[in-house]
């Protein structure tokens, strides 16, 4: 309505301004929902880089690449692995914590990175739950403890047994922080004294194990498992509360170690701060990845166990449980951050 003032003849109008203070904020969030449909639509337009913090030949990175190929079809653009392995993961995680979120750096990783190393590293250049965005939970990998055959044990109690009878005198390998953990879990809960012997990668503690440079190693199922059925190590038990049917008649560890029971869980990642729409874009084909059967034959072969979250935000939940578990984990196995 307008009105007339007596005094100067101008019109006023009584209710332009407070409605433009109501529709302002509707025009803008018009804009943005448009923006980032644009977005969507654009992307991917150049190749995306995938980053894995360990080195070629772990599990993880076996997965990113059987991943990143069938990912690479459906956004038809290149998703190009890429190992930045070393310090517990941290030098991946700290790449990508720093990289541009724009969708075009990725980050396939484990519960080592964002739900161990908090608790393991006093300080860390990187903050798990802040400088990431969630996008999909891709699966679980299991692991199974394994000695040298020339240690006299054909099950977890005789190598218990046998350690306690010769304190200090037996070695294990920890490459990540799950065969970390669930080693020093074992040592805990089992009271025997061996000494832990740090690796930069899960393929070289397999070949030491092999070799006898070291006598006990928490291997992962999807780098060891070729090794695991074979005669060149001796497989004790497998961390998860059951058996598997990928290593049948090996019983849990849990069995022999009341209370045990551990396995690493697998998602992708981008950096904080990366759009609404890129990320329900990358979900949604995840979601179409994962449940390829072309994708679970060759991650069932190689030990993976499909899991994915339905939505970012279930990811997102779970990161957060898993990392006051894994914080729970290890305050129980005594282990002092480095």
């Amino acid at each position: 309505m307008l009105l007339r003032t007596a005094d100067s003849g101008a019109y006023k109008d009584n209710y332009w301004r407070p409605s433009m203070r109501l529709i302002a904020p509707l025009l803008a969030a018009m804009g943005l929902l448009c923006t980032q449909a644009a977005l969507a639509q654009a992307y991917p337009n150049k190749p995306i880089m995938l980053v894995v913090p360990f080195a070629a030949g772990s599990g993880t990175d076996a997965v990113a690449r059987t991943v990143a190929q069938k990912l690479s079809e459906r956004l038809k653009q290149p998703v190009l692995v890429d190992n930045k392995a070393g310090a517990s993961a941290q030098i991946g995680a700290q790449f990508v914590a720093t990289a541009k979120p724009d969708g075009y750096t990725l980050f396939m990783t484990t519960n080592t990175s964002h739900s161990a190393n908090p608790s393991l590293f006093k300080t860390l250049r990187y903050d798990p739950i802040k400088d990431f965005t969630p996008i999909a939970r891709a699966g679980e990998i299991p692991f199974a403890l394994a000695v040298h055959p020339s240690v006299p044990a054909k099950t977890l109690k005789e190598l218990i047994d046998h350690a306690k009878a010769n304190p200090g005198k037996l070695s294990y390998a920890t490459p990540n922080s799950t065969s970390l953990v669930a080693s020093e879990t074992i040592k805990r809960l089992a009271g025997i004294d061996m000494v832990g012997i740090p690796y930069k990668s899960s393929p070289q503690a397999l070949t030491d194990l092999i070799g006898g440079q070291v006598q006990v190693y928490v291997v992962d199922f999807v780098s060891g498992l070729s090794m695991l059925k074979s005669d060149k190590i001796r497989v004790l038990g497998v961390t998860t509360a059951n058996s598997s049917s990928i290593l049948p008649g090996v019983p849990p560890i849990g069995s022999t170690v009341k209370g045990f029971d551990m396995t690493s869980w697998n998602g992708i990642f981008g950096p904080a701060g990366l759009p609404a729409a890129v990320v329900e874009r990358l979900n949604a084909e995840l979601q179409q990845v994962l449940a390829d059967k072309e994708v679970q034959d060759k991650l069932a072969q190689i030990g993976f166990e499909i899991w994915p979250s339905k939505t970012p935000e279930e990811f997102a939940k779970y990161v957060v449980d898993q990392l006051s578990n894994w914080t729970a984990l290890i305050k129980q196995a005594g282990i002092n951050p480095e």
